[in-house]
């Protein structure tokens, strides 16, 4: 079984997918209506959560597998739950999508999140770590 994941964060960006799915996928861009993006306080990432009247732009990663699912999940933590909603590529098309909602809505800032001032290498220091060998 394999779902289409939506993205808002870091895992927009190939070099963070990479290191956390096994597989690279097909990925169109996607807004998700309804809900809002910010900053979590004192991170690098953002937090999504349901906001009545406003969207996020995000990216799609189709049929992604249970086992990238699984590694998402791990990356995610237990500060995200994977939720199901509805996603609206650039076409037109609704497609669902397994999404991550951040679940502690006082742990983020007023602050909205923009992938444009992203810090990639600090992110990539502090959250993808080499996988060392056996």
């Amino acid at each position: 079984m394999t779902a289409h994941v939506f993205t808002y964060g870091s895992l927009m960006f190939p070099q963070v997918w990479r290191h956390v799915a096994r597989r690279n996928y097909r990925r169109a861009p996607a807004v998700v209506a309804d809900h809002a993006r910010f900053a979590v306080t004192g991170q690098d990432y953002p937090g999504m959560i349901a906001c009545p009247g406003v969207a996020v732009r995000g990216l799609v990663y189709f049929d992604v597998d249970q086992s990238d699912i699984a590694l998402l999940d791990a990356f995610e933590g237990h500060a995200y739950r994977r939720d199901t909603l509805d996603a609206a590529l650039e076409d037109g098309a609704i497609v669902t999508v397994s999404a991550y909602i951040h679940i502690d809505k006082s742990a983020l800032s007023d602050a909205g999140w923009d992938p444009a001032h992203f810090q990639m290498t600090r992110f990539m220091a502090l959250h993808c770590r080499p996988v060392s060998g056996p």
